[in-house]
């Protein structure tokens, strides 16, 4: 009969078994802090502000059980701007899915500084998918223990050493009266019941105290240092006091009425204050501006003190001639003077409106006297004598020689044999036209050539061939272009009015019409 052979008697067979048994055994626990394999799994990201003091294979706990393994932290560039670590969670599947409002801390293992991720699930219906991330709003730390120790500095150590010996000081030979305080507490403690449970109502507003008493911290911080220095100071105060204890019973009466009525005013006070503060938030704006003028300002008082000092002895001067104005503004002739110079001033406007651009403009005045002294240039042994020349009359229209000539000669409808003859002198004309060109005609002399319609209530217009000038003047340059419209770049000086005609009135002119 045949033998059968057993497995555990093979010594090869037996070796390789604990062999493979063993490096299994190896592998699992070489990687069991990256999670078993073959264990299903999923993964979340979390921002944190520092991963200090975090290693890839720390636990991640929900409830103190262990359901997940921190599997790599990497840097990266966080919402507000700098740069943080991000963590990937391996978790079990059995961990179940992660509510979006889930929460993260990182908390210490040992107090050799070993830590590892407290998870805490949400209670939202919408979870974080696999691969999501926790943003760094929903993650935070513990205070390290070092940080803790970190308080006490140099500068706290000596402080804390102070005030153990003043408070030995305070308890030294004490004995006795800490003994009573503390026989006292019971009833003590009995009355501070009642008084805690009276500061409970509502009706005390107790928690808008408090947020009152934060504001008026907050306020008076920035003057802290002359808080401290008034309080320095006031032992001249309270020894003020101490001399009348009286008069310090009678303010103490006082003081519930006083805040009463304080506290009504502040009620009305409050929407006052709320504006003042609104205004000096605005005022800060004026306050920068006028930080760079404050040179020329300085320099404008450093200027104008001493002026204004001496201006006081011209106070009795000024009074005086206040004085005669009132009695000249109360005198019955004053009014008839007023409306006699007021009808000048009115008669005299228009004038000057006609009249004046014959000097602004056309510079007439000026050229009367070049010609007045021209005139009389001629000396004789009585003076001087008046040019003067003897010219035949010519057979034509309106000639000198003729009577009843309504125009100046302008050399028309001359006789056979007779020379033409013009006019020498200057012609009726604007100083200006009613759109305040110059036209300045008038003042210029010399013999009139060409064919002229003189007195056209519009312009002096040539109306022989060639070019048509519209405006004539010395000031005054023109061309006509192709459509023969005149332009022009010599007017009346900005801001001068004027009229073209005599009475202060420029009438609208009809278009003109060339031949």
């Amino acid at each position: 009969m045949r033998r059968t052979g057993s497995l555990v008697a093979n010594p090869v067979l037996v070796g390789a078994v604990t062999t493979l048994v063993v490096v299994v055994a190896v592998f699992l626990a070489y990687n069991a802090n990256n999670g078993l394999p073959f264990v299903p799994t999923r993964e979340l990201k979390v921002q944190l502000e520092n991963g200090n003091q975090l290693v890839r294979g720390n636990e991640v706990r929900e409830g103190g059980f262990r359901v997940g393994v921190v599997s790599n932290m990497a840097p990266v560039r966080l919402p507000n701007g700098t740069v943080g670590a991000q963590l990937t969670l391996k978790l079990d599947k059995k961990a179940g899915a992660m509510p979006v409002d889930s929460r993260v801390i990182i908390r210490p293992r040992s107090a050799l500084g070993l830590k590892y991720v407290e998870l805490t699930k949400g209670q939202s219906q919408k979870t974080i998918p696999d691969g999501g991330t926790l943003p760094l709003s929903q993650t935070s730390r513990e205070v390290e223990l070092d940080q803790v120790y970190n308080i006490f500095d140099q500068k706290t150590r000596a402080a804390s050493q102070v005030n153990l010996r003043e408070f030995g000081d305070a308890f030294a030979g004490r004995g006795s009266d800490l003994s009573q305080t503390i026989q006292e507490f019971p009833k003590a403690f009995r009355l501070l019941g009642q008084v805690a449970q009276n500061l409970a109502l509502p009706i005390t507003h107790l928690a808008d105290f408090f947020r009152q008493l934060d504001i008026t911290a907050q306020i008076v911080a920035p003057v802290a240092s002359v808080n401290a220095h008034l309080f320095t100071t006031m032992a001249d105060t309270f020894a003020a006091i101490v001399r009348d204890p009286q008069a310090l019973k009678d303010t103490i009466a006082k003081s519930p009425g006083t805040e009463d009525v304080g506290t009504q005013s502040f009620r009305v006070q409050i929407p006052f204050l709320r504006d003042t503060a609104a205004f000096s938030h605005d005022l800060r704006r004026a306050v920068r501006e006028l930080r760079p003028t404050l040179p020329v300002l300085n320099d404008t008082l450093r200027v104008g003190t001493p002026v204004t000092r001496r201006s006081v002895q011209l106070y009795p001067e000024l009074q005086d001639a206040l004085n005669a104005l009132d009695d000249l503004a109360r005198t019955p002739a004053t009014n008839a003077a007023l409306r006699g110079l007021t009808a000048t001033v009115a008669t005299l406007q228009p004038q000057l409106r006609f009249l004046g651009p014959f000097v602004t403009v056309c510079n007439t005045w000026n050229t009367y006297w070049d010609f007045a002294a021209d005139v009389v240039s001629v000396a004789t042994p009585q003076g001087t004598a008046q040019h003067g020349g003897v010219i035949s009359a010519p057979q034509q229209d309106n000639s000198p020689g003729s009577m009843g000539a309504v125009v100046p000669a302008n050399g028309e409808n001359v006789k056979p044999g007779s020379t033409p003859y013009n006019f020498h002198g200057t012609t009726w004309n604007h100083a200006v036209a009613p759109n305040g060109s110059a036209d300045c005609i008038r003042g210029q002399n010399g013999y009139i050539t060409r064919n002229f319609k003189f007195g056209d209530p519009r312009f002096n217009i040539e109306v022989g061939p060639g070019p048509h000038d519209y405006l004539h003047g010395p000031t005054f340059r023109t061309y006509v272009n192709g459509h023969g419209q005149g332009l022009n770049a010599s007017q009346v000086p900005a801001g001068e009015t004027f009229t073209s005609e005599a009475g202060g009135i420029s009438p609208k002119l009809p278009d003109l019409v060339l031949p």
